[in-house]
């Protein structure tokens, strides 16, 4: 494959020496062509009109080192190098104007001449692949006195480069555990969905939207994007966050837009909105499906203007604050049901990112059991944590179907603060699992009340005639924790929570086994 090299012409470093001493000097637009195991098949020497002589004198000096490199002299108007919008336009002229085949040729672009300007813009044409080609820098090379110098290839697909590569990839692993708080968590899809929020939070100021159960991390998250973007240095401002189910009447305006002394009754002094408080920096938008059909108006104008009217202002207020959205609410239904502005949801909807409940990541509740421990830890002033038993305890009864988790992270948060503080020096018994894990049942009990299946389903009306009232309403709530459960096992640990803990020898599957039985029913008929 022929080597083509694509370059300015150096007004300074090309034109050094004169007469026979300016074959002893380093020149680079010469030493490229100069390097025996780089053979130059075609040079696009690019110069100012103005500097045409100079242009001629290096492509015949090129001719007499290298006679098999054909220059072809390209004039660009350059008439100030320094200016970056004019250099970039010129060279992206050129690129777009040339007839690349990187099929048969390969393309090296000569980034030592030049401005640095017109250095930076080669590099970013490059980089945006208006210019197929790998970086060429040339250099000299003081310690053999040659003066062909030496080159070096920059190919900017970094995966090239070890060092390069791991260096990216270790800062956005160190991005997305920041973003996850440190947790350990084991759920792929959680994992995958983090990883990506780490890219677009880096790299775009877009609004985020971020939706899923209440306490299932979107506060947090949205907390720990905006420390995030702040080391990246992508927000300059504050954090701002409010949950828009507190905003209401003419106090959400003001609260988010801000008003003018005397703009309504009560307003004794001009107040600063959050949405002026974020500027520079990052507004957290909780519960944002709560806000009204006006305040969504002005937020939309907002966004997309970066400014806004405070009430009772004919003055705008500017303001270039980044977006995160939150909900628990479904909007593409509150846009069906006209509570909710279709625009406004197209403009905040770019990047959607659905965060799952604890119950649908079971496999990260033990990693977020432990970091609860350490922020008991911290908060107590002495380290907080289990014996053996009661890990066991807590976990089973952690994981199991019906463990329904409603208040997600909240309610784990809360379960460990309870426990911690009964918690004599700290160690967290058997004891304590066994009454919080009661208070836990009867929480989410209380909030369920699930309709019990029907015996119907599983028993004929001859079978269902042999059986006692009392015995039916049993029955029935063994088979509601059977179908909630994965195994024959898990099912009679919770049936038998109590007894097993009394026995020597627990085999609850043998005892629910035995039970079903007298209903001539087994965990397989039941969950059919």
């Amino acid at each position: 494959m022929k080597n083509v090299v694509i370059g300015l012409l150096g007004k300074v470093k090309d034109s050094r020496g004169k007469g026979k001493k300016r074959w002893e000097q380093w020149r680079p637009t010469l030493g490229v062509c100069q390097q025996e195991d780089m053979p130059i098949s075609r040079f696009e020497l690019l110069y100012h009109p103005g500097e045409l002589r100079l242009a001629n004198n290096v492509a015949a000096d090129i001719q007499t080192l290298s006679p098999e490199t054909e220059v072809r002299l390209v004039p660009v108007e350059l008439s100030d190098p320094w200016d970056f919008q004019q250099v970039y336009g010129t060279l992206l002229d050129f690129a777009e104007n040339y007839r690349f085949a990187p099929e048969q040729e390969r393309y090296l672009l000569h980034i030592t001449t030049g401005t640095h300007v017109a250095q930076i813009c080669w590099f970013l044409l490059c980089e945006a692949n208006y210019i197929p080609a790998a970086l060429l820098q040339s250099s000299p090379d003081r310690d053999q006195g040659n003066p062909a110098g030496k080159v070096s290839i920059i190919d900017l697909d970094l995966s090239k480069y070890d060092a390069l590569s791991s260096r990216f990839q270790r800062r956005h692993l160190e991005g997305t555990a920041f973003l996850k708080s440190g947790i350990a968590t084991r759920n792929h899809q959680f994992n995958s969905l983090i990883q990506e929020i780490e890219q677009v939070a880096v790299r775009s100021r877009a609004p985020l939207l971020l939706t899923g159960p209440t306490g299932a991390g979107k506060s947090q998250l949205a907390a720990n994007v905006f420390e995030l973007k702040k080391r990246r240095g992508s927000v300059r401002g504050n954090f701002v966050a409010v949950n828009c189910a507190t905003l209401r009447g003419d106090s959400a305006m003001s609260a988010l837009f801000g008003h003018q002394k005397g703009a309504y009754t009560g307003a004794l002094q001009a107040r600063k909105g959050l949405l002026a408080k974020a500027d520079k920096g990052l507004l957290f938008l909780d519960e944002i499906g709560e806000l009204g059909l006006d305040e969504q108006a002005m937020l939309l104008h907002a966004i997309e203007e970066k400014q806004f009217y405070p009430v009772g202002s004919d003055d705008p207020v500017a303001s270039d604050f980044q977006l995160i959205a939150g909900t628990n609410q479904d909007l593409q239904a509150q846009v069906q049901a006209g509570a909710f502005r279709e625009d406004l949801l197209a403009r905040i909807n770019l990047w959607h990112y659905a965060l799952p409940g604890l119950k649908d990541r079971r496999e990260d509740l033990e990693p977020n059991l432990d970091f609860e421990l350490t922020k008991a830890t911290e908060e107590l002033g002495y380290k907080v944590g289990f014996n053996q038993q009661a890990r066991k305890t807590y976990l089973d009864f952690a994981l199991a179907a019906g463990a329904l988790w409603l208040g997600n992270f909240r309610d784990l948060n809360a379960s460990v603060q309870r426990m911690a503080t009964l918690a004599e020096g700290g160690r967290i018994t058997q004891d304590i699992v066994l009454k919080e894990c009661q208070r836990l049942g009867r929480y989410w009990q209380r909030d369920t009340a699930p309709e019990l299946p029907l015996l119907s389903d599983v028993l004929s009306e001859a079978q269902l005639a042999e059986i006692d009232v009392f015995d039916q309403y049993q029955l029935r709530q063994v088979i509601a924790i059977c179908r909630q459960s994965r195994s024959l096992s898990d099912a009679g640990r919770q049936l038998f929570n109590r007894s097993r803990e009394k026995k020597k020898s627990n085999n609850d599957t043998h005892r629910l086994r035995q039970y079903l039985a007298k209903f001539a029913l087994s965990f397989d008929d039941i969950n059919s």
